[in-house]
């Protein structure tokens, strides 16, 4: 029996093939988006230290201010501060992409929609660091009872006393960026990966464990607010329902360029495939035989054809 392929298939394929090498390109040009956008978006030092108090005053109110003891402990102890900042400037960096290129190798027909998920949400929250820059914990004055642990452990690392930034840098950061928190939503982002497609007791283990971590680590240096981890999800959650819309209009504008390149349209049908053929000696009802094949008339017979006729196929 003659094997045919199943209508719809091809429609439901990757209309291109993703390569890595367009593929890198564009997740560094988002990371280089990401660092201007922070290092532009700085705000003026005033209205970012008021935002800074507006959350904490909220926070306090509601009880929810888990950072100052959380800071005294990673404060005091220094076996977990010092792991704590590394965590916090350096994981963000290697996890990430780590996953991406996983999904990339292993995971590919879910790559695109992870991809594009986690650039929404990046993109998202760039708007959030320029309409509300905001002072983290550890840049509010002493009286309010945060130490700046990066600053304070700054010997046993690479980083500097100002933020995360490499030694001698950190005028190039800006160091209002602190709502939403990436930290935490890119953490997100991995966990949830990890748990869809990591298939394992293990990698569902990790993928709980590594956002609420971060969480408790970007809180525990005091670079970020509790609410600055919330918003962070929150905007995970809103990058996520908007993923589909801007790989639609990524679609369109792609066939927008194929077609005003050139590109011929495909206007053959997508219920038979090319490839399809009847067998020999298959009739279909009412089918006519071509009078050129044998050279007799439709209602001849074989041995009418002539003795060199080519035996009917059974």
């Amino acid at each position: 029996m003659p094997k045919t392929e199943t209508p719809g298939i091809e429609a439901a394929a990757p209309r291109t093939r993703l390569r890595w090498w367009t593929e890198l390109p564009l997740i560094l040009l988002v990371y280089g988006c990401y660092s201007a956008g922070r290092l532009l978006a700085r705000g003026d030092t005033a209205g970012a230290v008021d935002h800074g108090l507006v959350i904490l005053r909220i926070e306090k109110w509601l009880h929810i201010n888990a950072e100052h003891p959380l800071n005294r402990l990673f404060t005091r102890e220094t076996w977990l501060g010092v792991p704590a900042d590394f965590w916090y400037a350096s994981l963000h960096y290697l996890i990430t992409p780590a996953i991406l290129v996983w999904l990339f190798r292993s995971r590919t027909v879910h790559y695109r929609a992870a991809r594009t998920w986690l650039m929404t949400s990046t993109f998202i929250g760039l708007i959030g660091f320029t309409l509300l820059p905001t002072c983290p914990p550890r840049l509010l004055s002493a009286g309010h009872g945060f130490v700046d642990t990066m600053a304070q452990y700054s010997s046993y690392g690479w980083w500097g006393g100002a933020a995360s930034a490499p030694k001698g840098l950190g005028g190039m950061t800006n160091q209002y960026a602190a709502m939403p928190s990436l930290h935490v939503g890119w953490a997100l982002w991995c966990g949830v990966m990890l748990w869809r497609y990591g298939g394992t007791r293990t990698t569902k283990a990790v993928a709980v464990a590594y956002p609420l971590l971060t969480t408790i680590v970007v809180m525990g240096t005091a670079n970020h607010y509790f609410l600055d981890a919330v918003a962070g999800a929150a905007v995970m959650g809103v990058g996520l329902l908007l993923a589909p819309y801007v790989m639609r209009g990524a679609d369109r504008i792609r066939e927008q360029i194929s077609w005003g390149a050139g590109a011929p349209r495909d206007t053959g049908s997508s219920i038979v495939s090319a490839g399809c053929q009847t067998s020999a000696g298959e009739r279909f009802p009412r089918q006519r035989e071509s009078r050129t094949g044998s050279g007799a008339e439709p209602s001849a017979s074989p041995t009418d054809a002539g003795e060199g006729a080519a035996a009917a196929a059974r």
